[in-house]
């Protein structure tokens, strides 16, 4: 979500073949709660390039990048780093000093406005080096329980924006899902209100086989 700081998720490893899917749902998650960009290892191309589509398709803004070397991205990041980790604190418990150290918290009566900082929020794809725990600012699990690193980054962005991601609007989209009850209508972006109120719904494309992991989730 735009504002003066940039959120980056950072997927730290990634093994082709075996973490495909879930390279690509790190990615899909970042973009649809709240980061602004997300960066992949330079053998995740193929992940890159289905949250590229998704984002031309369903909006953004959000940014897609592929660097080699993940572990230079950790050391030159100027802001705070978070590592999502089950062995970290409870994000319940840090979650507020977290909010303030990026500036997201609201001032203190008669007190000025917090400074907004970059966050980078580190999540691992395989078994991280112990630099990583040292150089993070905060260690963070979600629940200290075995469980998915996509659940794990979705309830930290909740928790870190407090539900605000929800309501966010993308820009540039080329469709839109309809909220119903029962069904699933897809239709033109630019068709507005009119379209939920009975206008044909687009028929999309067969997704791809890269495509279509995060379509079944829907």
């Amino acid at each position: 979500m735009k504002d003066a700081r940039e959120v980056v998720v950072l997927r730290y490893g990634h093994r082709p073949g075996r973490d495909d899917r879930m390279t690509t749902h790190v990615g899909l998650t970042a973009r649809a709660l709240g980061a602004d960009r997300v960066v992949f290892p330079d053998n995740a191309g193929q992940s890159a390039e289905t949250v590229r589509e998704v984002t031309d398709r369903f909006g953004g803004p959000f940014d897609v990048e592929l660097r080699g070397d993940q572990k230079a991205v950790v050391r030159g990041f100027d802001g705070v780093v978070v590592h999502l980790t089950m062995y970290g604190e409870r994000v319940q418990d840090v979650e507020g000093e977290m909010r303030e150290a990026v500036g997201l918290d609201d001032a203190t009566a008669g007190g000025a406005p917090p400074s907004p900082r970059d966050l980078l929020v580190v999540v691992g794809g395989e078994k991280v080096p112990w630099a990583l725990y040292e150089r993070a600012d905060f260690n963070v699990g979600v629940t200290n329980q075995p469980h998915s690193e996509v659940a794990g980054l979705a309830v930290f962005l909740d928790r870190l924006f407090e539900g605000t991601e929800l309501d966010r609007e993308w820009a540039d989209a080329d469709r839109r899902v309809v909220p119903e009850a029962t069904g699933k209508t897809v239709v033109d972006a630019d068709e507005g209100s009119g379209a939920e109120r009975g206008a044909r719904p687009r028929r999309d494309p067969k997704p791809t086989a890269a495509t279509v992991t995060q379509m079944s989730s829907s």
